[in-house]
């Protein structure tokens, strides 16, 4: 049996760290206040949530890794040495660095690093540097499956170790959004709306659509494809073996900022994926499968990104998701009756009839999904619950006000 990865999935939330963990990750990562990433498009955990972050993962068998990946200013470092002394007192597991300002002082309070993919990390001589620092490196996403490789059998080759003994470890990205910058370095925003992408605050221009005009004769430049900057999703799933067979020891999935029911359907797949290599059970019937439910939440379209050696980028066709579902919140949790393992939930959009599909996310239960064949309104079955109304129905955690409840619509029915 080949040397199977650790699975790691991004957290946004604590609905989506609960989705991590029902789908079977090994790992989550997650960023807190501004220094990281994801600070305008996700609703960022604070530093008081760290501690919860931690114990949650730690029962459940997860490590929990925190981004801390943004280029850092001297205003950001009163900041960054309270995050890091929450991160060591609770025990998270690794920080995600690229700047050396956060770097030093992991080293000098003993916190373990992961090298992140902001340092565009892209040959042997450059993890063989960071070797003194940290035990993992993310790769630069523009490499192909042959340098992968071949980093990471030079690693074994030359038996480059990290500060902790053990060899250095390869984690590459495996699905997930691309940008069309290298490795996340873009200039746009900061640019356009003087909003640093490399602070975590991209406008997203380049998922905008543009007419090239020449200025000397007023011609509009035609192209093929409008959006051509918008890179399409990567996904990797069907050739998730030769990744295993490459060394890669650590597969990301790209997504604090989408939704819990994307975590959760993205871990799963990948998950049993991952199952499917160790036990040779991954067959092109189970890709396809795991390709439609892929295909079912939030994406861009998708392809295998520069691993197979594209001579160009693949290009969305539009601004958004083409998913084949949508979702369309219709109300909240209310109540939870433990004794019968039912959850009350009141609506407050819309309306929904027997044989709908029904998501419910939230930070005890993660995402339930199922299609309601019988539908409790107000205390008795009925045929239609509309705004108002209370709806009952099993549910396998606890209920609380937090709680979604959204009805799955195919795309062209939403």
């Amino acid at each position: 049996m080949p040397h199977l990865p650790e699975l790691l999935s991004p957290v946004g939330s604590f609905s989506s760290l609960q989705a991590a963990i029902n789908a079977g990750a090994d790992a989550i990562y997650f960023g807190v206040e501004q220094l990281n990433m994801r600070t305008r498009s996700a609703h960022s955990f604070q530093i008081a949530d760290i501690k919860e972050i931690s114990k949650t993962c730690h029962k459940n068998g997860l490590k929990a890794y925190i981004t801390l990946n943004t280029v850092m200013y001297d205003h950001d470092m009163q900041l960054l040495q309270s995050i890091l002394k929450e991160v060591k007192k609770q025990k998270i597991d690794a920080v995600i660095a690229s700047d050396y300002a956060v770097i030093e002082p992991c080293c000098r309070m003993k916190i373990p690093l992961h090298i992140s993919t902001q340092a565009n990390v892209s040959n042997i001589e450059t993890v063989q540097f960071y070797s003194r620092f940290a035990d993992v490196v993310v790769l630069a996403r523009e490499l192909t499956l042959k340098q992968v490789e071949h980093i990471c059998t030079t690693i074994k080759r030359k038996k480059i170790k990290g500060v902790s003994g053990e060899l250095m470890k390869v984690e590459v990205f495996v699905h997930g959004a691309l940008c069309m910058a290298v490795s996340g370095k873009c200039y746009l925003s900061l640019h356009s709306q003087n909003a640093s992408a490399n602070r975590g605050a991209c406008v997203q221009n380049c998922r905008h659509s543009y007419t090239v005009t020449d200025n000397e004769s007023g011609e509009e430049l035609k192209v093929e494809n409008e959006y051509i900057m918008s890179a399409q999703d990567l996904c990797t799933i069907n050739i998730l073996d030769q990744l295993v067979k490459a060394g890669v020891s650590v597969f990301k999935i790209e997504g604090r900022s989408k939704g819990a029911e994307y975590v959760q359907v993205v871990t799963e797949c990948y998950r049993e994926a991952i199952i499917s290599i160790g036990n040779n059970s991954y067959t092109s019937e189970k890709i396809a499968g795991w390709m439609e439910r892929l295909s079912a939440v939030y994406n861009r379209g998708f392809w295998e990104g520069y691993y197979l050696g594209h001579k160009l980028g693949k290009w969305t066709k539009g601004p958004g998701s083409v998913a084949i579902e949508k979702k369309v919140y219709v109300g909240r949790g209310s109540k939870f009756y433990p004794r019968i393992g039912v959850g009350e939930f009141l609506i407050e959009s819309g309306s929904i009839k027997p044989g709908d599909t029904l998501m419910v996310t939230g930070p005890k239960i993660g995402v339930l999904k199922e299609k309601i064949n019988r539908l409790m309104v107000n205390g008795s079955e009925g045929t239609t619950a509309g705004k108002g109304d209370k709806i009952t129905f099993p549910v396998l955690a606890r209920v609380t006000e937090t709680d979604k409840l959204y009805k799955i619509l195919p795309r062209e029915d939403a």
